[in-house]
This record gives structure tokens, C-alpha cells and sequence, in this order.
């Protein structure tokens, strides 16, 4: 059978994964009782994980639609929208920052929702919330769907169950070493989460997702992902797809929204934002690995693009991150993008 030519290219899968960063994560055991509603504040420029380990929840997000999760059930809220979970519809609603949380490391706490009338949990579920950066595939991350379901007993990525039972043992067990040994199962969950997205045609057939089904364009987003920093031209692209220069810099305007060239400076400071806050690579190197011939040219782009000098840039940066790892308020957003589910989940 022949390769289907609008099929996603291994070196981009590989390229997504490689770049995709999770990075500022805080991770919470919660147990609860046989009654609880627990509220989740809207976290932007984050995503939040949950895996329900034991019993069972009801998920409802800020536009007041409601999904019935059941052990097993894992959660992935790609743009860091508010929601609630909650044993019944109907139960007031508590934030999970009201709760004091034992420290089990430096990046995971217990919290125990429960009274001591009832000292056994019915509830118990492995949440997670952490910066989520796609590196350089910079356009997949505004086009993700709000929110992704997976259900560990579904056949279509069947990858996930072994990992999702895993985590399932070491919540309920509470073993020594767990916290750390959830914390990496979380980070993998994630990556096929998103692979599975990307290899299912992403919910989306347009801008980006459009572009690297193409054979047209693909193959030259590819390698301008993999060498965002060669002095790239027009027509050094379009030989990468084999076509003229005419016809990639028109269909490329006309899929992407935006010139390739103008696509090349925003993929560049999309990466450079990224070395320097999460990575804290010097200025210098930042524009090197760039293919900037200084830094004052470098700089200026950056300025150009962003509004902002580097240096200014990452330490506004950093303030907000800080900020909202202490405070845990950012202001709320609604839900961005279309509700996708891996798994065939129907609201309850």
C-alpha cells in the first residue's frame, strides 16, 4: 500500500516531542471522601493534569458543561481553563488552595479534603499543573483543544493504559519513591497525549496542522523547525518541497495566515523567549544559535517582534511565573478551543 502523502512525517513528531517542555510543575495526591467539590482557578499559559486513581467525579468546566469520569480517567487541560471537580453536580465548591498540603518533595504534596468523620478516602486522584511549552512547534499550542479526555480502558492509544495503571498503583500505594515516579509517568502521559492529538489530524484542518499534511509545505516546516537558525530564503524552502518559488510563498501565505519569512522571525523569537526564560541562556548564545550576526541585531528583532527587549522580556517573564506559583490567582479566561476527546467520552 502506498505511504499515505498527507501523513505526518516521523522526524516532526520527533521534533514536537523533543521541544515540548513542562516545566514550573506542582503536583498534588488528593483524597476526598464520598462528598466533595473541589475548584481548580484558571491558570493561563499553564495546563492541568488529573488522574483519578479511585472512585469516581464529575468534571465541570467555566462554560457549565459536565463530564462523568470514573477510575482510570485521565484529564488534560491544555490551556489551563478553570473547572471543577466534584462527587455530585449539586456540592459546593471549595478551592484546592483552601487546603493545606503536606510536602512529599519538592514538587509534590498530599492534600486530604476529608474530615475525620470520615477518615477513609472514596475519592483518590493524582493532579498535576505545570507551564506548557510545545519548543518550537510554537502554532500547534494555540490550536490544542481546551480539554482531552483518555480513558485507560480505550482501545485507540492503547500505549496509555499500562502507563495510566502504573500511576493508578503508586497513588493508591503511596510507596516510597512515588512522588518522583509519578511526577515522570505524568511528563510521558503528556507527550503521547499530544501525539495522539497531532497523529489523529488534531481536531483542526487548517492553519499549521493544514500546512504539514501538505506535501506542498511540510517537508520545508520541518526543516525550518529543525534549523530555525540558517539564513533561510523563499526559495531555498520551496526547494525543500520541490515546487517553485511562486507557488510555496502563496500557498504558504494562504494555509499559515503570514509570509514564510515573517513566519521565520516569529518562530525564532518564539525560541529565543524560550532559551532565555526556561533554559537561562545567556543573550549571546540566544542569538547565535539564531544565526544572528550580534546581539544588538538580535535585540532589535526581538524588540521588533515582541515590543520588548530580551533581557526586559525575561525578567517580566519570571516575575509571572513567580507570582503565580505563590499565589496561584492569575486572572480567569474563559475555555480556549474546542473540546477533543482521545477517547470517546460523552458528557454526562
Amino acid at each position: 500500500m502506498p505511504a499515505d502523502p498527507f501523513a505526518l512525517s516521523s522526524d516532526f513528531i520527533n521534533e514536537l516531542l523533543r521541544g515540548m517542555r513542562l516545566s514550573g510543575v506542582q503536583y498534588r495526591r488528593i483524597q476526598a471522601g464520598p462528598s466533595f467539590g473541589l475548584g481548580f482557578a484558571a491558570k493561563p499559559g499553564h495546563a492541568w493534569f488529573h488522574f483519578l486513581a479511585v472512585g469516581s467525579a464529575v468534571l465541570r468546566m467555566e462554560d457549565g458543561t459536565t463530564y462523568g469520569l470514573s477510575a482510570g480517567n485521565a484529564v488534560f487541560i491544555s490551556h489551563g481553563a478553570a473547572h471543577q471537580l466534584l462527587s455530585a453536580e449539586d456540592h459546593p465548591i471549595k478551592d484546592i488552595d483552601s487546603f493545606d498540603g503536606a510536602p512529599l518533595g519538592d514538587t509534590i504534596s498530599a492534600v486530604d479534603t476529608e474530615t475525620d468523620a470520615n477518615p477513609l478516602p472514596s475519592t483518590i486522584m493524582f493532579n498535576g499543573c505545570m507551564a506548557f511549552e510545545l519548543g518550537s512547534i510554537h502554532g500547534l499550542g494555540t490550536l490544542m483543544p481546551g480539554l482531552m479526555l483518555i480513558d485507560a480502558g480505550g482501545q485507540r492509544y492503547p500505549g496509555l493504559v499500562p502507563i495510566l495503571a502504573t500511576m493508578e498503583r503508586e497513588v493508591s500505594a503511596a510507596r516510597v519513591g512515588f512522588a518522583g515516579i509519578l511526577a515522570r509517568l505524568a511528563d510521558v502521559v503528556a507527550a503521547m497525549v499530544v501525539r495522539g492529538w497531532v497523529e489523529c489530524a488534531c481536531g483542526n484542518a487548517s492553519g499549521l496542522v493544514a500546512a504539514l499534511r501538505d506535501p506542498r509545505l511540510g517537508r520545508a516546516l520541518v526543516a525550518l523547525h529543525q534549523h530555525p537558525g540558517r539564513d533561510w530564503t523563499v526559495a531555498q524552502l520551496a526547494d525543500q518541497c520541490n515546487t517553485s518559488r511562486s507557488v510555496f510563498a502563496d500557498r504558504f501565505q494562504a494555509t499559515i495566515g503570514m509570509s514564510p519569512l515573517r513566519y521565520v522571525t516569529e518562530l525564532r523569537m518564539r525560541l529565543a523567549s524560550q532559551w532565555l526564560t526556561l533554559e537561562r541562556l545567556p543573550i549571546e548564545e540566544v542569538a547565535q544559535r539564531l544565526g544572528y550576526t550580534s546581539q544588538a541585531a538580535f535585540s532589535r528583532a526581538f524588540k521588533r517582534v515582541t515590543g520588548q527587549p530580551p533581557g526586559l522580556s525575561r525578567q517580566l517573564k519570571k516575575a509571572r511565573l513567580t507570582t503565580t506559583a505563590l499565589h496561584g490567582r492569575p486572572p480567569a479566561i474563559g475555555l480556549s478551543g474546542p473540546i477533543h476527546s482521545v477517547q470517546d467520552t460523552v458528557p454526562s
